[in-house]
């Protein structure tokens, strides 16, 4: 069942409606929540949704609670391929838990922080933004771990990253769900403004293994990879030491030894090798840049570092 949650008048008659597909099977009382298209320029998350929507919907037999899929939580980003909210010049996950008294903005927050509270448990679905390209993997702060690693270890990720909450991630979807009781796990795979077909078949073989674990899913499921666990720390952040074009030298997953030749940055108007770029660890690159333009600073990578590995 096709449901608006909130809308908001435009100019010209128009309407922002942002809406839900609730399916619902059997007796049980679980309830999960799939939300996607905070930032308008992810659109990993709208393939998968349709991959998780349609299957449902055919299957509802096997089905055992309800499963509210939320598309496209900032339609008005995604029709414009802006990352925020367009005219306000906003990220949509830095506004909630948003205000009923506020503005446009702040008033769907609200009614959205209304709608999914209650849920058993969310999973909030990004992927990166156009320059870098991510790893399936789930990010988890520290306060939230003992409860959410078990829950995220069934979602079929490469690995879970936990890491030490920032002051700007309480103004977050998932921060202030957690908060209020929500159990919320933060996906993020694959690259801004593309859809990476295997990433979101994978995440649809993990959510049914969990929906099978917590009583929800009465259909046969595949096995799930069992994921790397980060601790807060054991991640190496590789930066431009200059400006230019950056060309790889290594895939996307490879393995890699402190010092290793990551890429190198290049220079079009001199012809020569502005930077080479090396390793600051050992371990597994899971994220690498996508978008060649480079500046001094720019992040290149990141690498999960190996047991025992500390990054310079």
């Amino acid at each position: 069942m096709i449901k608006t949650i909130a809308q908001a008048s435009l100019a010209v008659n128009e309407k922002l409606k942002i809406k839900k597909n609730s399916i619902k099977g059997g007796n049980g009382k679980m309830r999960l929540s799939i939300v996607t298209g905070i930032h308008g320029d992810e659109l990993e998350g709208q393939y998968f949704a349709y991959l998780i929507n349609s299957y449902l919907q055919e299957n509802v037999e096997l089905l055992n609670g309800t499963v509210d899929i939320y598309p496209a939580m900032n339609p008005l980003g995604i029709d414009s391929i802006t990352r925020g909210i367009p005219l306000f010049d906003l990220d949509m996950n830095r506004i909630f838990p948003g205000a009923k008294d506020g503005t446009m903005p702040e008033t769907i927050a609200a009614s959205l922080i209304e709608d999914l509270s209650g849920s058993d448990i969310c999973i909030d679905v990004h992927s990166s933004n156009i320059f870098l390209k991510e790893l399936p993997q789930i990010r988890i702060s520290v306060p939230t771990a003992k409860e959410l690693v078990p829950y995220a270890k069934m979602l079929n990720v490469d690995f879970i990253w936990v890491h030490e909450s920032a002051t700007v991630l309480e103004s977050t979807l998932a921060h202030t769900l957690n908060s209020a009781g929500t159990k919320t796990l933060v996906v993020e795979m694959g690259v801004g403004m593309r859809i990476t077909k295997e990433y979101c078949f994978q995440l649809f073989d993990g959510v049914l293994n969990l929906m099978k674990n917590i009583g929800m899913w009465l259909g046969d499921v595949k096995p799930v990879r069992e994921p790397t666990i980060s601790l807060n720390g054991a991640v190496g952040f590789v930066n431009s030491d200059a400006a230019g074009i950056f060309v790889p030298e290594v895939n996307f997953g490879d393995c890699v030894k402190k010092g290793d030749l990551i890429g190198r940055v290049l220079d079009p108007l001199t012809g020569k090798i502005a930077a080479d770029i090396a390793a600051v660890c050992s371990g597994m690159v899971f994220t690498l840049r996508e978008y060649p333009v480079v500046y001094g600073g720019s992040l290149l990578a990141r690498i999960l570092m190996s047991e025992g590995e500390n990054a310079k």
